[in-house]
Formats: structure tokens, C-alpha cells, sequence
């Protein structure tokens, strides 16, 4: 099993091993996660590739997900609910990160924050957030459930609200990030 896999295996309540993948696999976040590290990793029409990518299609259509495998997600990435997630090819999230249902990540075409956002590490977006723009999203963050964010969040922040209300707290995803991967 390859780190990626490892790492957001470990996130799913601490799970490790062959018994930690076998029940791993019944819940629906790591399950999608999985073929999606899959399809990332693998030879573009390679069987693998083509296995994966069929079960990674028919995961996007059962649980509502829509993360393209070209997105650049870090290590240890955990999908708390399923339900509608959507996210653009072109955003890049960091390692240890939380997404609830009803998340929007996506572009804006136009202005000064025209782009895609990157998330940085240990990020927690509750349920119905939206983050649009070119916008960085810095480490250790929780983004409230509701909030709508199209400005630069600094490091160490809670973010409440829509518009965006940024809250400095030194522990902002303490007790929400939980069973986090060390990368080495």
C-alpha cells in the first residue's frame, strides 16, 4: 500500500494494516479516496488505470463526490460525510485535511482573486462551505460550516461566516483533526 493510501487510512480512526483496509473500505470517504490515489498514481490507460477509473466514476456518482483525479490532494485526506463535494481539477489541498458534504472549492474568472484556492495543512471546511478564487488558505485552519471565503486566510485562523470573518487562534483544528499522518 503506498504512503498516500497509508496516510488516509490512518485517518479513518487510526486504521492500519490489512484488517484496517478491509473495514476502511466499507466507509465511503476512504473508499473514493482510494481509487482516486489509484487512478493518480497509475499508468494512464494501463488496466489498472481503466479498472480504477470505472470505480472511481460510479464512486463520484453513488456518493456525490466530484474531485477529478487530477486534483493535488496531500497525504492523509478524510471525506466526513457523504454528499455532495465539489471541487475544481485545478486546486491544490495539503496533507492532513477535513472536508464535510456540501463543500464547494472552485474558480473564479475574473477580478484580482481570478484562479483557484490552495489549501494549505490540517484544514477543516464544515458542511455548505464555498472557497472560491486564487486564493491561499494557510495551515491549521477551520473554515466554519456556511462560511463563503474569497480572501486570503493567514496561518492559525478561524474563518466564520459569509462574508468571511477571520478569527487568529493558535489551536484552530484542535480536537477537529484528529489521527493525523506525520509526513516524514
Amino acid at each position: 500500500m503506498n504512503r498516500f493510501i497509508s496516510a488516509d487510512l490512518y485517518r479513518y480512526g487510526g486504521l492500519v494494516g490489512i484488517k484496517g483496509f478491509i473495514k476502511g473500505y466499507f466507509i465511503p470517504g476512504f473508499k473514493f479516496m482510494f481509487h482516486f490515489r489509484k487512478v493518480s498514481f497509475s499508468k494512464k490507460y494501463s488496466i489498472s488505470w481503466i479498472f480504477n477509473r470505472f470505480l472511481l466514476i460510479h464512486y463520484t456518482y453513488k456518493y456525490g463526490f466530484q474531485i477529478p483525479s487530477s486534483t493535488k490532494i496531500g497525504q492523509g485526506f478524510y471525506i466526513g460525510h457523504f454528499g455532495t463535494i465539489i471541487i475544481n481539477p485545478l486546486v491544490v489541498i495539503g496533507d492532513n485535511c477535513n472536508i464535510t458534504s456540501g463543500v464547494t472549492i472552485g474558480q473564479t474568472n475574473r477580478g484580482i482573486m481570478k484562479g483557484v484556492p490552495t489549501i494549505g495543512n490540517q484544514v477543516w471546511i464544515g458542511s455548505n462551505a464555498t472557497i472560491v478564487g486564487g486564493i491561499v488558505i494557510g495551515n491549521n485552519v477551520l473554515i466554519a460550516p456556511n462560511s463563503f471565503v474569497n480572501t486570503n486566510i493567514p496561518n492559525n485562523s478561524i474563518v466564520i461566516g459569509n462574508p468571511a470573518k477571520i478569527i487568529p487562534k493558535f489551536n484552530a483544528v484542535e480536537s477537529y483533526i484528529e489521527f493525523t499522518f506525520i509526513n516524514p
